[in-house]
This record gives structure tokens, sequence and C-alpha cells, in this order.
């Protein structure tokens, strides 16, 4: 099978993606416009036919310093995708291209986070190893079920000289999470979905509905209540919050796009907003993507409100998938995400692990310097 790949429209893009069971929101074309920062441009995959058989969102970044003539100078990164068929005999046909066309765009490497699942750990067989004092990270708990094909995928890209992109001490990478904890939604009505909460998650929602807790939906005018509310929990959790402007960047590209491609929920009591959360959907797959809470009131459970609400929208809405992000692949007690891990476990759904993301230098001098740039960052 002969395969070019080349730009496409937005309108091509967007249709493809409509045409999937499932998407990544960082492999729309709106997405791009969420990172200044980089350059984006929607590819294409086409067969000998002229039949668009795959797409992605590829971000070019600049090396940082002057440009040398006659150098390559951009690193592509396809978070999340590219969207093809990773299962197909011959995907060396399908990313050969690929790698040719963005050397012919000035990459010196190339980035990407295969969406290929490689096995599930069901709520129950977390739980049990949260409590195995000899479980040390979730990779080494025997999973619920295994894709026997991921294997098949990690030895193509092995083979065309793909790199694996290795996580950190807390089991998260650079880029896109590997491991996320996502609730299925498919084929279960709502009671069945609350039923499958655990005691602790269904006593907290009652909690807020008896205590007088409103969740209400947002808009643009509201973002800066949430990033208040956003930047008290990172001094509170120890990380880094992002800029209100990103976040205001994100609503305007995503919603033009869609207009429910992101949406703001805010709870409310007496009269104060005590918790916020964003939610993405692309077709069926809906995340939870941004928490937000302040440490007042916590007894009458705000964020356990949003939680639901968003949970029984995105059921509305038809969603397969609610996608609760990126959880550690530590088990370990001392470990600061375990707590966050165990809350998502009260959801009832499964520990899912990908590919996870892989790079292919095509100038191997420049990868290694950037590579050793990005670790000083």
């Amino acid at each position: 099978m002969s395969v070019r790949v080349q730009p496409i429209t937005r309108d091509e893009h967007l249709a493809f993606v409509a045409g999937r069971p499932s998407a990544s929101h960082t492999q729309v074309p709106s997405w791009g416009e969420v990172k200044p920062d980089w350059e984006a441009e929607s590819l294409g995959w086409f067969d000998g036919a002229g039949q668009l058989v795959g797409a992605g969102l590829v971000l070019l970044r600049p090396l940082p310093g002057p440009r040398l003539p006659g150098l390559p100078r951009h690193f592509a990164y396809l978070p999340e995708g590219p969207l093809l068929d990773w299962h197909e005999p011959g995907l060396e046909r399908l990313l050969e291209p690929m790698l040719t066309y963005l050397k012919g765009r000035g990459a010196f490497a190339v980035r990407m986070g295969p969406p290929v699942v490689v096995r599930r750990w069901s709520a129950e067989t977390v739980k049990a190893a949260i409590a195995d004092p000899a479980a040390r990270r979730l990779r080494d708990v025997r999973a619920t079920s295994y894709e026997t094909r991921a294997g098949r995928v990690a030895d193509v890209l092995r083979h065309m000289g793909w790199r694996e992109t290795p996580a950190g001490e807390d089991g998260f990478a650079a880029g896109q999470p590997r491991h996320v904890f996502q609730v299925p939604f498919a084929g279960r009505s709502l009671e069945e979905i609350h039923d499958g909460l655990n005691q602790q998650w269904r006593r907290n929602i009652k909690k807020a509905e008896k205590a007088g807790v409103k969740v209400v939906r947002g808009d643009l005018s509201d973002l800066p209540v949430f990033h208040e509310l956003y930047t008290e929990t990172a001094e509170r959790d120890g990380f880094l919050p992002r800029p209100l402007p990103y976040f205001q960047r994100m609503w305007n590209a995503l919603t033009a796009e869609h207009p429910d491609r992101m949406r703001l929920y805010l709870a409310y009591h007496d009269g104060e907003v005590l918790a916020a959360a964003t939610m993405l959907t692309v077709g069926d797959h809906v995340w939870y993507s941004y928490g937000a809470s302040t440490a007042r009131r916590r007894e009458v459970q705000p964020s356990s409100a949003v939680q639901w609400r968003m949970m029984s929208d995105a059921h509305e809405l038809g969603a397969a998938v609610y996608d609760l992000r990126g959880i550690t692949d530590t088990l370990e007690e001392s470990s600061p995400l375990l707590g966050l891990l165990r809350f998502k476990v009260g959801t009832g759904g499964e520990a899912v692990e990908y590919l996870g993301e892989w790079d292919h230098p095509l100038n191997r001098l420049l990868y290694k310097g950037f590579s050793l740039y990005l670790s000083r960052r």
C-alpha cells in the first residue's frame, strides 16, 4: 500500500475525527491554538486511491537560539496521536512517510504518543495493590486484561528506530500521561454508574446535596473565579499553575470549534464558589481536565458535587468513557500522588496503560542537545 502524507484543511481534519470511535482532545485542530509557542499543522495520510486513511495534529517547536543555515530547526510533536489504524499490518508504511514529510519541514526529531492501550487494571485490583505492602509499582501488578497486539506495535517502533520516552520517578512522563484512570460509560445507565462508585464517593455526593451545594455551568467570564481557586489549589498541592490567559485561550479556541468542546462547572454554597472544574469532549470521549477548590468549607463536599454533575452531563451527552486523566504508577505510601489515585479509584473505573510517548531522532546531535536543554529547564 502506497501512502503519502501531506497537509490537510481544518474541515478535512475535523471530518476525519468525527468518523473515528475515539480521538484525543490534543489531536483536534483547535488544540494548536492553545499552544502559541508551537506552529501547528493538520496532516493527512492518503492511500493509493486518494482516500484519507489517517490524520494528525503536529506541533512544531523551533530550537532556541539563532538559526543556522542548512540545519533542521524544529522538534515535531504529535500528542496522543496520530490517528491511524495502529494494528494494521505494515504499520511502517504509515509512519515512514510521516518521518519523510516532517524531515522536509525541518524537523530534527519527532515525538508521538500512539493511542494504543497495553493493559487495564480494575478498581478492585488497584485497591488491593495499594493495600499490599509488597506492591511498589502498578506496572508490577498483574493486570485484569491485556491488549496482546500492543506488543507488536512496540516491536515495529523499535525496529524503525523509535525510542520510548522514559517516565519520571512518579510514573509521569514529560508529555501526556502513560497511565490514566477511566470510567466506562458505554451500555450503562446513570444509576449503574452511581452504584459503581465506592461508599465514600456516594456519601460525599449525598452530603453535598443535603448541604445545598449547587453546581452550575460557567462561561468565559467565570474563568477568573476558577483560576483563583486553581491557584490556591496549586499552592496547597505544590504544583506550578498555568496562567489565566492559558485557560482563556483554551476556552476561546475549543468552544469556537465546537460549543461543547470545553465546559466549566462551578460549585456554589451560600453564594460563594468553593470548587470548579473544566470538562473536555471529543465525540464520545469526555475528560475531567482541570480541578480547583478552596480549603474553606470542605465538609460540604463541593468537589464531589462538581464531579457528579460532570459525570451526569457526560452520560447525557452519550459518553462512552469518562476519563479522569493521569495517575501515578507508584503505589508507595510515601508518594504525595497516592491520594489522587485513591480518589480516582473510588469511581469504580479502571486504570489504563497506554503505549506511552516515543521519539525518533532525525538528527542525533541536535536531538541530544535538545534533550539536554529540556532536562535543565
